[in-house]
């Protein structure tokens, strides 16, 4: 007769030390960034913008804005002929699925992934998107409608890519196509977290031995009349349409709200020793990744900052290690006034005395808030932070809000020694991530 014993569960106490984990499931690495952002298409122009801290914010083009509160953006100069999509594709795709692409193909090209390293049904494809193919949608709703002047449509002018605007995992299809990937596949809407969301789902599967390899990341391109129109209902935009570049302007005592944007990055994840077998340049190593929901409010946030800060808790006990450890935090900085108080407030809770001395910032504050492609387009700058020790500035920050008292990093890039970093992100309907992205090191190590 076989018998079993278990032990009695323990519970935790508040107060006392967590125990640590025992090793569970594979290590993740990041070995190719592809970005398709305001102010620059591709990696090097990203990286180059953001340490240079110059804004892409501007008056929006992609439609005629007049009449509406908020008039600005950061929109990509993205033209899908130049980055090699053929007349069929650019029919096909949303202007969203055309920036994913065209930054997947970046990142495939960048970690020079093989069949034979990796074989297709051992890829997976994890995408984020807030808003899906929204542009696409509005057109065709447009033409259908005759501009509105019809409350019934005529189906006789509807295009065949209509279903395919209306079910936003095609987004993560196209995507898939593009990298051979026949793994799982999905197509993660978070809002505002979607970007981490994808790249934590990726990095889930490779630790759990669903896939070797992981096509990850988000894109979303939502600079569209109805989308301006929704932020305009609840003035959650910025209303400086005489600045746009000054506009956006996280943890600043003057600043008025968000400055919508567009874009996309993949990162390919990989597991660590398929990728030191084929000797792949690893940008970092994903440490950890955790995700909570205040179930309190769809728009509103709560000021103690409590479920980020559990996240962000939860993530360093993923990656056994303590607050001291972080070198830099990439905080979502979205440039409302509860958004910089509540994160203020999760890091400080988080992170104790450290919260004091470690340098935070805020992209957004040059590229705009792209809702489900932000936290990936953020993830691929920790990335880049870590491997050239640099942290990108906060750009337009010259007044700080009393009530945010950290370490905003203001205006200019700063050199330091980055060998880890906390990302987060904060979206609509009380969505909080962290993940923890580490300098890889071959010998030793967080797991180890």
């Amino acid at each position: 007769m076989n018998t079993t014993t278990t032990r009695p569960a323990t519970r935790h106490r508040p107060g006392t030390p967590r125990p640590r984990p025992t090793r569970r499931g594979r290590r993740v690495v990041i070995t190719g960034i592809g970005v398709t952002a305001p102010g620059g298409i591709g990696t090097p122009a990203f990286w180059d913008l953001l340490t240079a801290g110059r804004t892409a914010t501007r008056t929006i083009t992609l439609f005629d804005p007049t009449g509406f509160r908020s008039r600005i953006a950061a929109e990509c100069d993205y033209d899908p002929t130049t980055h090699g999509l053929t007349p069929q594709q650019i029919r096909r795709m949303d202007r969203a699925a055309q920036l994913g692409v065209t930054a997947a193909r970046e990142a495939l090209t960048d970690s020079g992934i093989t069949h034979d390293a990796i074989p297709p049904e051992r890829r997976a494809t994890t995408i984020g998107s807030a808003v899906g193919c929204t542009m696409g949608l509005e057109q065709e709703y447009l033409v259908l409608s005759d501009r509105g002047r019809h409350w019934l449509v005529d189906p006789d002018y509807r295009v065949p890519q209509l279903y395919g605007y209306m079910a936003p995992s095609t987004i993560a299809t196209e995507i898939a196509w593009t990298a051979d990937a026949q793994g799982p596949a999905a197509l993660i809407s978070t809002g505002c977290t979607a970007g981490l969301d994808a790249i934590g789902h990726g990095y889930q599967l490779i630790r759990d031995g669903s896939a070797d390899a992981a096509i990850a990341g988000a894109t979303d391109a939502p600079i569209s009349p109805i989308t301006v129109a929704c932020f305009d209902a609840i003035k959650a935009t910025s209303p400086a349409n005489d600045d746009p570049q000054h506009a956006s302007r996280p943890f600043d005592l003057d600043r008025n709200g968000f400055v919508l944007g567009e874009g996309a990055a993949i990162l390919i994840l990989e597991e660590r020793t398929t990728a030191l077998r084929r000797d792949a340049h690893i940008y970092a190593e994903i440490a950890g990744f955790a995700t909570r929901s205040n179930a309190y409010h769809m728009t509103g946030l709560k000021p103690d900052g409590r479920e980020m800060a559990e996240a962000i808790r939860t993530t360093l006990h993923q990656a056994r290690l303590d607050p001291a450890d972080i070198h830099y935090i990439n905080a979502h900085g979205s440039g409302t006034r509860q958004n910089d108080r509540h994160e203020t407030a999760a890091f400080k809770d988080a992170l104790g005395h450290h919260a004091y001395t470690t340098p935070v910032s805020s992209i957004k504050s040059m590229i705009g808030h792209s809702l489900g492609a932000i936290g990936s387009i953020e993830a691929a700058a920790c990335a880049l932070a870590i491997t050239h020790n640099v942290i990108p500035p906060t750009a337009n920050l010259t007044t700080p809000d009393p009530e945010c008292d950290l370490d905003y990093v203001p205006r200019t890039a700063r050199t330091a020694t980055v060998d880890t970093v906390l990302t987060v992100g904060s979206g609509f309907g009380g969505f909080q991530t962290a993940m923890l992205l580490t300098r890889h090191h071959h010998r030793g190590g967080h797991h180890d």
